[in-house]
């Protein structure tokens, strides 16, 4: 019988293109900036920092290392050099403790297209600069930004409000923050608000609830435990999440900045995602000039291992054309 693991190894073991002159673990370093607003950033990197750098920007509660290590070793075989970070509220990085907001008046008024007026700890635009500060930090002037869901936005953002740091962007199941766009299921949505496991063993079992927005063909339950468990074991802080979810509805509809956006610029969505339905990828390939969109066959709102090989290309692809 072949179990996750050995399953995970031989479709590694498939990507030996990719792996040849690999970096091994020891060339990573991971620490903390401390920017000058005074929020203290978790970051890694991977790679020769003389490269050019991919900048990943994980999404809602979720910690750098969703970004799997694998994944990114792939990248640096290509020749980038790796950033990655733990957004505020999440994972190593800053937490506003005890901040309290009011995020059902936020999505509310969010939802009637009102401008929201409700006070909120931070907002994209604060994470977008949160990830220039940990470029500054680093003595990098620009970078390829990429980013996941959420991740997503905050690259918009990097984009729209830090264009001469922005070298291209990759927006992967993202939305415009127009809320007409990406629309959740009612099933994604209730899994993803669902109260906070109270304990260690009930989150890892509820992993199996992730398979409403993931890959319906390579979802993969074992793994997803794994995940979970490793994730818990890091940081589990579910407090960070109402914080988080107010920052993308006070953020507001970048429709019309993205309009003029003038970026090299790939747009990733999978047709397969129900958490941020293909809409919204869709909306923002056709509002961002130029852009390039990959709609993906057996994708949710993840990036599953057996389609490694179709982003590394993509991504680097683009990447190579933006310089």
């Amino acid at each position: 019988m072949t179990n996750s693991l050995s399953k995970r190894d031989a479709c590694l073991a498939n990507f030996s293109a990719f792996h040849r002159g690999m970096p091994t673990c020891e060339n990573r370093q991971m620490t903390q900036a401390i920017l000058p607003n005074g929020i203290n950033i978790e970051y890694d990197t991977l790679g020769d920092p003389k490269n050019p750098t991919l900048l990943w920007i994980m999404g809602f509660t979720a910690q750098m290392t969703a970004w799997p290590e694998e994944f990114l070793q792939l990248f640096v075989a290509q020749g980038f050099h790796i950033v990655r970070f733990d957004n505020r509220d999440c994972g190593l990085s800053y937490k506003h403790d005890g901040v309290m907001v009011e995020t059902d008046k936020v999505t509310m008024q969010a939802a009637m297209g009102e401008t929201v007026t409700v006070p909120v700890p931070y907002t994209l635009s604060d994470m977008a600069a949160d990830a220039m500060g940990v470029l500054d930090h680093l003595g990098i002037d620009k970078a390829h930004i990429i980013g996941a869901s959420m991740g997503g936005m905050i690259a918009q953002t990097v984009a729209i409000e830090h264009p001469h740091r922005t070298q291209s962007l990759t927006s992967i199941m993202s939305v415009t923050g127009d809320l007409a766009y990406g629309t959740p299921t009612e099933a994604a949505l209730n899994t993803l608000l669902a109260p906070p496991s109270p304990d260690r063993a009930t989150y890892i079992e509820n992993a199996a609830n992730w398979a409403v927005w993931c890959s319906k063909k390579y979802f993969d339950l074992a793994e997803a435990k794994a995940r979970a468990a490793r994730e818990f074991d890091r940081s589990f802080y579910p407090e960070g999440s109402h914080r988080q979810l107010a920052a993308i509805y006070a953020s507001g509809d970048r429709s019309d900045k993205l309009r003029v956006l003038n970026t090299p610029t790939l747009v990733i969505h999978g047709r397969d995602d129900q958490l941020l339905t293909p809409s919204g990828g869709e909306r923002t390939a056709e509002l961002i000039p130029g852009s390039v969109f990959m709609f993906v066959t057996d994708m949710g709102h993840d990036v599953p291992l057996p389609l490694w090989p179709i982003f590394v290309d993509a991504i680097a692809s683009h990447a190579r054309r933006a310089a």
